[in-house]
C-alpha cells in the first residue's frame, strides 16, 4: 500500500502548526470518507445499499424485501440520498431507488465479499 501522508506532509508536521494545502485536501478528504463511512455503519442503511448494487427498486419493493416500515424505509433513504450514495427516478406515484455511482458500488461489493461471500459463508 502507498504511503498515506507523504514525506512532505510528515515535515511540516514536524516544523510547525501551518498546514499546507497538500495536508488540507488529506483532512478534507478524511472527512468525507469518515462521512461516507458513518453512512455505512448503520445495519439498515448498509441492507438498502446491497440490495440496490443488485438494480434499482422501488420503496415498497425494499419495505416488502427487508420487512421495514415505510417510513423507516423513507428515512434511511432519504439520509442515504442526503449522503449522495443513492439517486431516485420518479414513475407515476413510484419512487425508484438506485446506488449514485460506481464508488458506491465498489465498496458495496467488497463489503459484501467480505461479510457475504461464499468463503465467508460457509465459515459461519
Amino acid at each position: 500500500m502507498p504511503p498515506i501522508v507523504s514525506t512532505r506532509i510528515e515535515d511540516e508536521l514536524r516544523e510547525g502548526p501551518e498546514i499546507s494545502p497538500e495536508l488540507d485536501q488529506l483532512m478534507r478528504n478524511a472527512r468525507k470518507a469518515s462521512d461516507f463511512l458513518k453512512a455505512l455503519s448503520h445495519e439498515n442503511r448498509l441492507l438498502l445499499l446491497c440490495l440496490l448494487a443488485e438494480r434499482e427498486r422501488s420503496v415498497t419493493e425494499l419495505e416488502n424485501i427487508l420487512s421495514l416500515r415505510q417510513p423507516t424505509v423513507s428515512q434511511q433513504l432519504a439520509r442515504l440520498r442526503l449522503d449522495d450514495l443513492v439517486t431516485t427516478r420518479r414513475d407515476g406515484k413510484t419512487i425508484y431507488y438506485s446506488l449514485a455511482n460506481d464508488d458506491v458500488r465498489r465498496v458495496i461489493s467488497v463489503i459484501y465479499d467480505m461479510y457475504c461471500g461464499s468463503e465467508r459463508a460457509d465459515k459461519s
